[in-house]
């Protein structure tokens, strides 16, 4: 029986999906713990909204800026190796912090300067290691382990910053500084424990290409394919205009009335329904009709930001908020799958970083947007606007884009490899 036939836990029968599936678990949760705890000890020393939008600046300034130099390396050098030390990188800052946390006074200036080291190495490293899971992933079991992986990522989700949390308060910054650094080395020892032959050497490129032309060639392929820039696009479109994670405060108090307790489960809802939905996709993955699917979906999404805008309730407001995630853990996967499976070996680290250029954009740029439209319009009437352009966004691409509408992912896993195929031999 082959891989593909052997149901949900395909995926999970290679010991490199399981390696893994440690590894993204335990970043994941370093990274959502972090946040939590930094953020914390910077609003107790400052007590500055500011000074908590400066720390997502910082992050994100290096992060984004250099993903797509990153993709460019990671196309050129040992995709595992960049891993391996961009990581290594991270669990070192994690240790800094930890020391610098140690004394009465705090010093801010090192605070932001090692999350901007850690936003250095996640602009590295993360096109790396999202190439890095496609290279030792088989195609034919791919959309299985995009749910699994969905999965583990939506849960380290809900429990990072709980864990962060209850670090700091038991173990304090330094600690908890520490406990973060232990989940780092976890991870690095993980992708470390990959399997070597399940790790076949990057696909031989022009070495004396400039970088500008490599990294020209990742967006020009992305361009040109209207599934893989037509998925990138709602996904980004979808986050920019109908995400309402950033305004969750302000619904909690002004509006629901259920102050920092129901704020609590207002921002994990829709980790919920969506770990709920991708857990449901190991067992029956979206493959068939997936470009109509993922459009249905993203429109889902729209609809639930549209009843959590004008809900007054709290369990309408929870159901709504989980459902907006359930339908974006539909998206996921299918929008991780069709990135895996439409893409040559030898541009994947420079398609990656592309994709991760997106998703950071929507996040970082739509949080701007959410609060510079609430300032204008008002938050319920900014929200449930926002749903609506959603909405109109998915009209349009359903339009404009008819190989995204009448897309398959059913029996690509051969497609898939023989795409890998190709782009060698190019």
């Amino acid at each position: 029986m082959t891989l593909a036939r052997q149901g949900s836990t395909a995926a999970l029968r290679l010991p490199a999906v399981r390696w893994l599936l440690l590894s993204g678990t335990s970043e994941s949760l370093a990274s959502r713990g972090l946040a939590v705890i930094i953020g914390y000890q910077l609003y107790q020393v400052t007590r500055s909204p500011l000074a908590l939008g400066w720390l997502g600046l910082v992050e994100a300034i290096p992060a984004l800026g250099l993903a797509l130099l990153g993709g460019h390396f990671a196309d050129r050098q040992g995709r595992r190796r960049i891993v391996l030390v961009t990581r290594g990188v991270m669990l070192l800052a994690a240790l800094a912090m930890s020391f610098v946390s140690t004394g009465e006074r705090v010093s801010l200036a090192a605070l932001y300067a090692l999350v901007f080291v850690s936003g250095l190495a996640r602009g590295f490293g993360d096109p790396a290691a999202s190439a890095f899971e496609m290279q030792v992933v088989p195609a034919q079991v791919y959309v299985n382990a995009a749910s699994w992986l969905g999965s583990a990522s939506l849960g380290a989700a809900m429990l990072g910053p709980a864990v962060g949390g209850f670090a700091f308060d038991l173990l304090k910054a330094h600690g908890a500084y520490l406990l973060i650094a232990a989940l780092q080395l976890l991870a690095l020892l993980a992708v470390w424990r990959v399997p070597f032959t399940a790790a076949p050497p990057v696909p031989s490129a022009e070495q004396e290409e400039p970088i500008w032309d490599s990294i020209r060639a990742g967006l020009t392929f992305v361009r040109r394919d209207p599934v893989l820039l037509g998925s990138m696009a709602l996904d980004l479109f979808a986050v920019l205009f109908g995400g309402a994670v950033a305004l969750l405060p302000i619904f909690a108090d002004d509006i629901l009335k259920v102050g920092a307790s129901g704020l609590g489960f207002l921002v994990a809802a829709p980790s919920v329904g969506a770990l709920l939905v991708t857990l449901w996709a190991t067992r029956f993955p979206p493959t068939r009709h997936a470009g109509l699917i993922l459009l249905v979906s993203v429109a889902g999404f729209g609809v639930s930001i549209v009843v959590f805008a004008v809900s007054h309730l709290l369990w309408l407001s929870l159901l709504a908020l989980a459902f907006s995630g359930g339908f974006d853990g539909v998206s996921m996967v299918i929008r991780r799958s069709i990135l895996r499976l439409r893409t040559p070996a030898h541009l994947r680290g420079r398609v990656a970083s592309v994709s991760l250029l997106f998703i950071g954009s929507s996040n970082e740029i739509g949080a701007f947007e959410s609060g510079f439209a609430a300032s204008l319009l008002g938050t319920v009437r900014s929200v449930w606007l926002g749903g609506l352009v959603t909405l109109a966004v998915v009209g349009v691409s359903a339009w404009k884009l008819p190989e995204l509408r009448r897309l398959s992912l059913a029996g690509l896993g051969l497609a898939g490899l023989g795409a890998e195929k190709l782009g060698e031999e190019k």
